[in-house]
Formats: structure tokens, sequence, C-alpha cells
């Protein structure tokens, strides 16, 4: 049975990834690629899913685990009878072609001896196909299912058990022992024995040069840190693509149908990403991020998705498996994501605010940018009015959300103020600004008019109608309106008195919406982080600290978040680690400090709010 969601470490190599649980089983495997069929996928069924576990044979007393710092290197140590030892798990970053796809594993002694048990299934296709294995006198042992094999190697003494592998090793204090698992094409050579040692020292090295680069200094620095390192265990370093998390269908009510696989690239998480990069210093990633958008949205702005593959593949077809029981039995297991065929129209105003927030911060403009990006906006101005699925990506039909239109106005606000701040007076660019600032104003109107209602005094989920969405709490962040404005004050309060639960929010209740699945959810962190900076922008610096506060206490052990918490059982819930919500977390940090990056003084009257909360 897989571990608590909260249990598990996120170790990667910005290329595939594994989740580690405390008691040191390997319940999730993707390589090469983050979205590769898992060649173990216990987290969503059972041991027979594929898992490698190494754990003490006697009683274990205490567990204690981190990340050495910087890195996504995690140690976890085990003071158990006898004695105790140290299991550290990574995956060495590629710096070539040439380079391994691998997770090594290496078990120190630390005191006494301790005996450690060793199993090993490895089944490729998310648990569904047991392996061929072969053994050559003193090479690795291959696990093979076409296309895919996996070559294991260590010097300890390793038994095969039918389609499996087992070890029983005595670890005594001062020893070192290693073990690890290279993925390669089956048509290719079995790849040879690296040494693990050389390969942690690497790996560290070049973990702790990138994070020692960060030149956040605000407020909450550790913790905005160790999130940017969670993030950048989420690009995919070919593309520059970032992942919503390293995990499928974990459920976002256990037991539940609402599992949904988020190793993609989502269009919403543009400017977050940009941002997040930036507030470390990190424009090379951030404008390597802004090509791999600008790729992905490339051609017909009506067939722009909501999210790509990590190398920009539009089809990402949905499927169920039958054979995993998911999760704590959370059915059904789907693989792909059929929310990419949604129209979502506020992916149009996070593409054109990313444009905007790159040039702002200093990133130069893209080769060739304008044209793709007029084209977008040429769309837009067509079909701003229409309904959409939202952010939610709901499933109940399309309608006229509010959040989706706010971010249209977005989109335009923002290619106004690209063509005031950084043309000339002669760029054909100047030329388009008339007709977008009047269109600018209409969706504005519309929005007020349509969208809020006098009796909640709150702007809602859609188009007159009484349903409220947290997703409207980003007005004064965006610059739709002000905080000090009488409506945002409103919605604030009638989100906490009707979304909040326990002390954390909701997107939006199921019962109200009809978003077309059965069950319920927990709450959503990002949209907790949102009321944070909602309450800081509005002078409410008591309450943003506290709810901070309180979500960051939510983090487990090695301060990951998941996409979601359940108030009822204490549980973090949906899948693991969410970027969405790592992002939420680095911009409200910087926001409380005093460093948030974006200047609210001249989006749509607003005030400096920024400085305010930070002098407050």
């Amino acid at each position: 049975m897989a571990s608590l969601i909260e249990n598990y470490g996120f170790v990667g190599n910005m290329h595939g990834s594994a989740l580690v649980s405390r008691e040191g089983s390997v319940d999730w495997l993707c390589m090469p690629r983050f979205d590769s069929a898992a060649c173990m996928a216990a987290l969503l069924g059972r041991d027979e899913h594929g898992c490698w576990m190494m754990y003490p044979g006697s009683t274990v007393r205490r567990v204690q685990r981190r990340y050495r710092p910087g890195t996504l290197i995690l140690e976890t140590d085990y003071e158990c009878d006898g004695g105790a030892v140290r299991l550290i798990d990574f995956m060495p970053l590629r710096r070539g072609p040439e380079d391994q796809h691998a997770l090594i594993r290496i078990v120190e002694g630390l005191e006494g001896t301790v005996p450690l048990h060793l199993f090993l299934s490895v089944r490729f296709g998310y648990g569904g196909y047991r392996p061929w294995i072969t053994q050559t006198d003193g090479g690795p042992i291959e696990m093979t299912v076409a296309p895919n094999a996996m070559a294991f190697s260590s010097p300890a003494a390793i038994t095969v058990d039918g389609q499996d592998l087992r070890g029983l090793i005595a670890v005594r204090a001062g020893e070192r022992i290693p073990f690890e698992l290279a993925w390669h094409a089956s048509e290719a050579p079995c790849p040879s024995r690296v040494d693990a040692e050389s390969k942690l020292e690497q790996t560290e090295r070049d973990w702790r040069e990138w994070s020692g680069r960060s030149t956040y200094q605000g407020a909450y620095r550790d913790i905005v840190n160790e999130s940017l390192v969670t993030l950048r265990g989420m690009l995919y370093a070919p593309t520059g693509g970032i992942i919503a998390a390293p995990t499928a269908a974990l459920p976002e009510e256990i037991g539940g149908t609402r599992n949904w696989d988020y190793r993609y690239c989502w269009l919403r998480d543009a400017t977050l990403t940009l941002n997040a990069l930036m507030v470390g210093g990190y424009a090379t990633e951030a404008a390597t991020w802004r090509e791999w958008l600008l790729k992905a949205i490339a051609g017909d702005p009506a067939q722009t998705q909501i999210m790509y593959a990590i190398d920009g593949e539009r089809r990402l077809t949905e499927f169920e498996i039958p054979w995993l029981p998911g999760y704590e039995e959370s059915r059904p297991v789907r693989i792909g994501n059929a929310a990419s065929e949604q129209f979502q129209l506020d992916v149009y105003g996070e593409v054109i605010h990313a444009f905007y927030e790159a040039r702002r911060l200093g990133v130069p403009e893209a080769r060739d940018i304008r044209r793709p990006a007029r084209a977008l906006m040429d769309f837009l101005e067509s079909s701003w009015q229409k309904p959409d699925d939202g952010i939610w990506e709901v499933r109940g039909g399309r309608r006229h959300f509010v959040h989706s239109k706010m971010m249209a106005w977005v989109a335009v606000d923002r290619a106004v103020r690209i063509a005031e701040e950084f043309t000339v007076e002669d760029d054909p660019m100047r030329a388009l600004l008339p007709r977008y600032r009047m269109l600018r104003d209409r969706i504005h109107r519309d929005v007020c008019e349509h969208g809020f209602d006098r009796q909640q005094n709150a702007f809602t989920q859609s188009y007159n109608s009484p349903a409220l969405d947290a997703g409207v709490l980003l007005m004064p962040a965006l610059g739709f309106l002000p905080a000090s404005d009488p409506r945002v004050q409103g919605t604030i309060r009638a989100i906490e008195k009707n979304l909040v639960r326990d002390g954390f929010v909701l997107r939006y209740k199921p019962e109200h919406t009809g978003d077309g699945l059965p069950g319920s959810e927990g709450a959503f962190l990002a949209c907790s982080f949102w009321l944070v900076d909602a309450y800081a922008y509005s002078g409410r610096r008591k309450d943003a600290e506290a709810l901070f506060g309180r979500l960051l206490a939510l983090r487990n052990d090695l301060g990951l978040l998941a996409e979601e918490y359940e108030p009822n059982s204490g549980r973090l819930i949906g899948n693991f680690p969410q970027a969405f919500s790592h992002l939420a977390l680095i911009h409200s940090a910087s926001v409380l400090s005093g460093a948030e990056l974006s200047d609210r003084a001249t989006v749509n009257g607003g005030s400096k709010q920024a400085a305010a909360v930070a002098a407050d």
C-alpha cells in the first residue's frame, strides 16, 4: 500500500523523476521523461505494480530526512536497534547526451551493524508489464520490455527471484554501498556501471552552483529558495517547459474520481513561473521558459491549447488504466488529459501577460515574437465574448466565467502596455493603441456589469450566477481593480464567508458549480495563497501573515506541497509536489516582503500596494 502523500520525497534530474517514501520505497519512477510510462507505479496500486524498497530489517526507532542544502539529493536516516544507516537518493543531472538516465541509491552505515532488505520490482507500462531479466557474468542485471530496459548494478549480493530482485545486506558503520538503476532503449547496448560517488559529488556541485545563484533577499528567503529548487526539478531541461507535477492520478478526494495526469505544461502557469524565476534572479531560465511558450503556441491562435507535453506535443489523449486500483482505491486512474482539448479564454491573458512581464523584467524581446502575439490578440478580439471551460477545467459545460473575462482584459491591457512602454513613436504597434484601449475598456465594463452580484456585493464565478469562485481574488494582483475598491472588499468578505473551510480556501463549491464530476475536493492551496495576497494588498498584514504561516505549516518535512489539503483528515491530497502551489508560495512571500516584482502603480489606477504592505 502506498504511503501518505506527504510522506514522499521528490527527486529528479530535469528529465525524469521519482517519489521516495519515508519507509525507503520508490513507489513512482518515470524515466527517461517526466511523462514516460511509469516503470514503478505502486503509488497508484500495490507493490506488484512496481517499487524499489530498501528498509532496515531491525526495529526502526526514529526516521529523519532532509535534502542536502540547495539540492534534490534526499537523505533519510534510520536509527534502529543495533545501529543506524543513511539512505541517499538522487538522480544525476545530465550534462550531455552521453550521460545516463539513472536513479542512484547509496546506503551508508552510521553506527553498529544494520540488516537492510532490498526488493526491486520493475513493472513497465504503469505496472502492467513484467520484464524479461537477463544477466551476464559480472555485468548489470537487465530488465527488459521493449522499447524500454533497465540496468541494475551494485557490488552487493543480489538474487533474481522470478521477475524481481531481492537482497539482504548487512551494513556496517563506515560502509557505503551504491545501487544504480539506469534506463536505456531496449535496442541499445546496456550502459556501463558508473562511479556512484563521483556522480553524487558532481550532482551536488551542479545543484549548489545553481541554487547559489539565487538573488532573492526578501523575507522567507530559505523557504523561497527551497521552492525554487523544487520548481527547477520540474523543469524539462531540453525545452525549458515546466510540468505542473511529476505525478498522475493522485486524487483530489480520497476514494473519489477526480484523478488527473499533471505531467504536462499548463499555459496558466506562464506568468507565475516567469516571475518566480526572476524573483530568484534566474533570467536565463526565464528566457528559456518564454521561448518554450512561444514555440508551443506557434501557429493558428484558434488552435492554442491550455497545456502541452514537455516537448510541445499537443496530443495528450486521456485514457484509463484498469489494472491499477488507484491511490487508496481512488478510481479511475487517468493518464493523459482531455482538458487539453478545452477552450479556456484565460490562457491568452497568461501568454500576453508573460510576454509583458519578460520585457518589464529585463528579458530582451524574443525574435519574431510580434507576429504570433498579434495573431493571439486578433483572435482574442473576436472571441472574448464566447463562453469557455474556465481555469478549473470544469466538465459541466461552457460558461462566461468571470476569471476568464478578467484574463481577456489582462491580455489587452498588457498589449497596450507593451506598446506604450517598449516601442518608439513610429512603431507599427502604436497604431493599434486606440483600438486596444477601446477593447480594454469594453471588457472591463462587461465584467463589472455582468460578473458582479449586487445582492452578495461580490464578483462571482460566472455571469449572472450567484456561485462564488476563488479565481476572482486575483483582481488586485492583476490590476483589474485596486484592493481598495468596495467591490473587491465585498468579494473578499464573501469568499471568507462561503469558500473558506477550516481556515483554507476552496476553489469553488462543486454543488454550486455543476462541474460535471461527482464528489468533492479539498482546499486548493494556490487559492489560499491568493487570499494571502488579497489580504496584503488590502492592508490586512496580520491576517496575511497568519494565513501564510498556516500554509507554510502544511509543507511536509522536506518543504513540499501538494495541490490540495483536506482539513478533515489533515492530509495533503492531489498531485505532488505541485508547481502551482510552490509558485503561489513564492509570489505571496515576495508580496509580504515587499520584494514583489509586479508594479501595481501603473495598472488601472491601482496604488503602490506592495510598498504599503512592506511598510505596514
